[in-house]
């Protein structure tokens, strides 16, 4: 029988269920995106609690608006990195599939990078919409894919500190 791509050697997973993470958030940034272009126009905000708004932003650089005001050729280096980022997750994934925390962060970041890469492609920059603030103070917006990145980031440092504690 011969042995499917998507599983690694001595796992009884694969990475696929990985791919499905990636994929649901993936859809699920899209989807809120859509709903963004949709029904807000740039700049409009919407009261959510004394801590949050909905606000449609658009990004051209990176996180924090990092290079945002380039002259445009960013795009083509944060999506080149984007895509570049996805080969090396997609490799690492085939790798790692059966080391439950890292594949997970793994796949958070995947379906992230993939959601703002897709919305270079289609836009020229991300669509931002979740806005955090207290005070005067205004945390730059973020979405989707933004929030799964940053989670997927946090879950990679603790997979390492885990994995040092158990060295130990």
């Amino acid at each position: 029988m011969a042995r499917s791509n998507f599983k690694t050697a001595g796992s009884g997973t694969g990475m696929l269920p990985w791919l499905g993470l990636a994929l649901i958030i993936l859809i699920a940034d899209q989807f809120t995106k859509v709903l963004i272009l949709g029904y807000y126009k740039l700049g409009d905000s919407t009261y959510v609690l004394p801590f949050f708004n909905i606000v449609r932003a658009h990004n051209t650089g990176a996180a924090f608006s990092f290079l945002a005001g380039a002259g445009g050729w960013q795009r083509w280096l944060f999506t080149g990195i984007g895509v570049a980022a996805t080969l090396f997750i997609l490799w690492l994934l085939r790798s790692h599939s059966q080391q439950k925390m890292f594949a997970f962060a793994l796949a958070c970041i995947l379906g992230g990078a993939i959601g703002n890469v897709v919305d270079r492609v289609l836009y020229g920059y991300v669509v931002d919409f979740i806005q955090v603030h207290y005070g005067g103070w205004f945390f730059p917006a973020f979405n989707v894919a933004d929030s799964a990145i940053t989670i997927g980031a946090a879950c990679l440092i603790l997979d390492e500190l885990l994995r040092v504690r158990q060295s130990k």
